[in-house]
């Protein structure tokens, strides 16, 4: 299977954007995985954000962040019965976009997996998941989900109301 379409309940949403937004009030960005359950065929619903050990960093060439060699051991026993990270998030201190780096060093690299990019620091998840840039990773790389966000991810509580 290759379409995953993930539904993000406001609490797990609020975590993410607690994270993000902590880091970036000390102009840091931020990185970190979300949790699903199967729902339905294709239907997931996120359970939690897993904010694993990560190092970030400012310079004179811009910001970035990793994961830590904990970090990557914590994501991977991680898991619960059922699970799997189908959501990456991680902020920019500006606009929304996948960078090159974003592009090579991809936490999920299996077809179908998401990507999301918080601008601002992740002061932009305010506003919502439309003002973040959504990616779908496929056969041919990461590639904006644009106008069909709503195909891949929605907030809500349940994929079908959308509520």
């Amino acid at each position: 299977m290759n379409e995953y379409r993930v539904v993000l309940p406001p609490d797990v949403a609020a975590d993410v954007e607690t994270f993000l937004t902590d880091r970036g009030a000390d102009g840091l960005e931020g990185t970190g995985l979300i949790a699903c359950i199967r729902q339905a065929e294709d239907h997931w619903i996120a359970t939690r954000f897993v904010a694993p050990d990560q190092r970030a960093k400012r310079g004179l060439g811009g910001c970035w962040v990793e994961v830590t060699d904990a970090g990557k051991r914590q994501l991977a026993a991680g898991l619960g019965r059922g699970e799997r990270y189908l959501v990456r998030v991680h902020s920019h201190p500006g606009e929304a976009f996948h960078s090159d780096t974003d592009n090579c060093n991809p936490a999920l690299t299996f077809i179908g997996a998401l990507s999301v990019v918080a601008p601002y620091f992740g002061l932009g998840l305010r506003r919502g998941l439309d003002a973040c840039a959504v990616l779908r990773l496929t056969a041919r790389g990461w590639e904006p989900v644009d106008g069909e966000r709503t195909r891949w991810l929605r907030a809500g509580t349940d994929w079908e109301t959308g509520k």
